[in-house]
Order: C-alpha cells, then sequence, then structure tokens
C-alpha cells in the first residue's frame, strides 16, 4: 500500500519537475522568435556601448561593453543579445532574458593589449502577449564600434570616430588590415559554397544595424521587418547559439560572418566557419 501511495504521490512530481526544468531548458535555448510587429508598443531606447575604461598597467588595459534597451510598457518576454569583435574575430557573446520587464541591460569588461577595433552590434527583442491576440513583437539593432591605439610610437588613446590626423591614419591602418583577412575567410567560404558574387550584395553581420531605418538590399518596405526578424531568429538559433554551446577547447575566434542579399529579393544567405573550423551556409527564402 505504501509502495502505491509513493508512486501516486511521487510520480506525479517527479514528472512535474522534469516538465518545468525541460521548460526551463527550451526557454534558454530558444527565446527570440519572430512575430508580426506590434504597432502599438515600441522601444523608448536601446543602446550598445564600448568605452575605454582604465589603463590597467604599461601593457594592458580595459574595455567596457554594455548593451540596454527599454520599452513603453512591460512585455511577456524581453531580450538582448550583443555580439563582440575584436579585429574582425568574435571575442564574446552577451545575452539576458528577462519576463514581464520594460528594461533590460548588462555590462561586462575585457582586458586588451596592443592596438585594437572593437566592433559590437547588438538585437533587442521583445514578445507581446494581450490575452487571446495573435503574439506580436517589437524588434530593434544598435551597434557601437571603439579604436584603442597601444603602440610604443605613440600615446596611448582610444576613440569612436577619429578627430585628428594621426587618428585617421591609425583608423586606416587598421581598418585595411583587418578587412584583408576577413575577405580572405569570405573568399573561402564563397569558393568553397560555389557561390557566384556577382549575384549578390554582401554585407558583414556587423553593418546589419545600419539598416535599422531603411530595407536591406533587395527587399521592400513591406517585407524588410518580418526578413529581419527571422534572420536573427535564424542567427540566434544557428550561430550564437552554436558557438556558444560548442564543447570543444578552441577560443572564440571565428570571423564575422557574410550576409549575402539576393540580387533578385528572392532570399539570403548567411556563410561563416565556427571555432572548430567548421563551415556554415544558411539560406532564408523571402
Amino acid at each position: 500500500m505504501k509502495k502505491v501511495w509513493l508512486y501516486w504521490v511521487l510520480g506525479p512530481l517527479v514528472l512535474a519537475l522534469f516538465i518545468a526544468f525541460l521548460g526551463e531548458y527550451f526557454r534558454e535555448e530558444a527565446v527570440i522568435k519572430y512575430f508580426p510587429l506590434d504597432e502599438k508598443s515600441q522601444f523608448t531606447s536601446y543602446k550598445t556601448n564600448l568605452e575605454f575604461a582604465s589603463q590597467e598597467d604599461e601593457d594592458e588595459y580595459e574595455v567596457l561593453w554594455d548593451m540596454s534597451s527599454k520599452t513603453d510598457e512591460k512585455m511577456y518576454l524581453r531580450q538582448d543579445v550583443s555580439l563582440l569583435y575584436v579585429n574582425g574575430r568574435l571575442k564574446g557573446i552577451m545575452s539576458k532574458w528577462e519576463e514581464n520587464v520594460s528594461e533590460i541591460s548588462k555590462q561586462t569588461s575585457l582586458h586588451g593589449e596592443d592596438s585594437k577595433k572593437y566592433e559590437a552590434i547588438s538585437f533587442h527583442h521583445g514578445e507581446i502577449h494581450r490575452g487571446e491576440e495573435p503574439i506580436k513583437s517589437i524588434q530593434a539593432t544598435s551597434k557601437d564600434t571603439l579604436y584603442v591605439i597601444d603602440s610604443p610610437h605613440s600615446t596611448r588613446t582610444a576613440f569612436h570616430e577619429p578627430s585628428s590626423s594621426e587618428e585617421k591614419e591609425w583608423k586606416k591602418r587598421l581598418d585595411h588590415s583587418i578587412q584583408q583577412q576577413i575577405e580572405a575567410q569570405w573568399e573561402e567560404l564563397l569558393n568553397y559554397y560555389q557561390v557566384p558574387r556577382n549575384q549578390y550584395t554582401l554585407v558583414p553581420l556587423t553593418a546589419l544595424a545600419d539598416y535599422e531605418d531603411k530595407p536591406f538590399p533587395g527587399t521592400t518596405e513591406e517585407n524588410f521587418q518580418r526578413i529581419k526578424g527571422q534572420l536573427w531568429e535564424g542567427l540566434y538559433k544557428n550561430y550564437i547559439l552554436g558557438i556558444a554551446d560548442t564543447q570543444t577547447n578552441h577560443p572564440i575566434q571565428s570571423y564575422i560572418p557574410l550576409i549575402l542579399f539576393d540580387n533578385n529579393g528572392k532570399h539570403l544567405m548567411v556563410l561563416f566557419e565556427d571555432d572548430t573550423g567548421k563551415k556554415h551556409q544558411l539560406i532564408q527564402y523571402y
């Protein structure tokens, strides 16, 4: 009798705990999902910020990296995710989600040395549930770029936009060196997947925030927001989670992914190599 009682009491309890754990697991894994945009709600602010924080010693310094956003009302689910690239290579992924809040923010810092170009791009997302109405969402992107010049031949300095001839020269030099390496990686991916380059408009992932107020190449005002939301949903699932969950001893050093927009406006393609050296091709049809 006791065994039967234990089964009826503990069985449902264990099952409930398992379901709760499973629900929490999938909530952690798949929280960015595109839904039609809500015209009643909006972001009141959103930003990505990179700042030169301090000089730790003669060889190292510290850079602050933060993301934040605020909506005009509390939402069922809020999430921000940010990617940081240093000299064109992925250095870190920062993500945060909360339920029933309007504001979300997260900050971290990293150590740096030598002259570097820091690029961060963030996707800000809100999921809205209103009773029996269809689920809606809001979305936005932001970015920031920081140059830190640390050379024995000049005074250590940091800037977002160059203001002197020396800073302009350093920016030009860094941009050229980094772009050469990235272009070589992209060319390898294009050749590997036999992609006809002249049939696409090529955009680095870090430049997606430039299309905050204008459609992607080959898209229209009518379908742009849907394409944008579904693109970030795919990036989160196949790129961000994939790299964050890779169980290897490889450092996160993959180059900035390349987004290719079909000139005929039919699809887009994402090409990247992960931290293990495996190549990936994602295709999104409109």
